[in-house]
């Protein structure tokens, strides 16, 4: 192998090692701020009455609506922001559903809920809040609940981050001639303890 093929390499070995170098360390302040969230939750969710996510607020109230607003055809996007804005409501409109006789809207957000039926024949509601706290808050935001699609957008971008950030890691153990065998071994090891767990305590 001639002089020069040889400086080739051994240049394209430390530029691709600099890459691999880059990439771990931007990826990981890129998204350090929703790595640490999602794993914070990872162990609220866990462990619920730890920080008191399990405990809710219930609130109930009553109002009045306009009769025109429940002729036919009931007019669902007024009739919901009505009551939000009466209430000061918080959430999506998950559910709208209308017979003969009432009207049933369900708002929902993170660690929110608010059912309201109204009496299509009075105009009369009832409205049932019910109010978590900041932790179960958070921790439906783990899981997408009643997030919205920019939210499940962010958890799909963080998910793609940190499968990269593992990747790039383990592609900058190849370059730690040191670490390469007992590295690797590791994350084997890590991956049978994975199965492992899982084949025999919760399969």
């Amino acid at each position: 192998m001639s002089e020069r093929r040889v400086k080739k390499g051994k240049q394209l070995y430390r530029k691709s090692a600099a890459a691999f170098r880059w990439l771990h360390i931007y990826l990981s302040m890129l998204g350090f701020a929703a790595l640490m969230f999602f794993s914070f939750t990872g162990i609220t969710l866990n462990h619920p009455t730890w920080f008191g996510a399990s405990e809710q607020k219930i609130e109930d109230r009553a109002g009045q609506l306009t009769m025109s607003l429940l002729a036919e055809p009931v007019d669902k996007l007024e009739i919901a922001e009505t009551i939000r804005a009466e209430h000061l409501l918080r959430g999506r409109v998950s559910e709208f559903e209308v017979d003969e006789y009432e009207c049933f809207v369900v708002f929902k957000g993170p660690g929110y809920a608010a059912d309201v039926f109204v009496d299509r024949e009075s105009g009369k509601y009832t409205l049932s809040e019910i109010t978590s706290g900041p932790m179960a808050v958070m921790n439906d935001l783990h899981k997408g609940r009643d997030s919205g699609a920019a939210w499940a957008i962010l958890i799909d971008v963080t998910a793609v981050l940190m499968m990269l950030l593992s990747l790039s890691g383990f592609g900058l153990l190849f370059y730690l001639k040191r670490r390469r065998v007992s590295g690797t071994l590791t994350a084997v090891l890590g991956t049978v303890a994975l199965f492992v767990v899982w084949a025999i305590w919760v399969r």
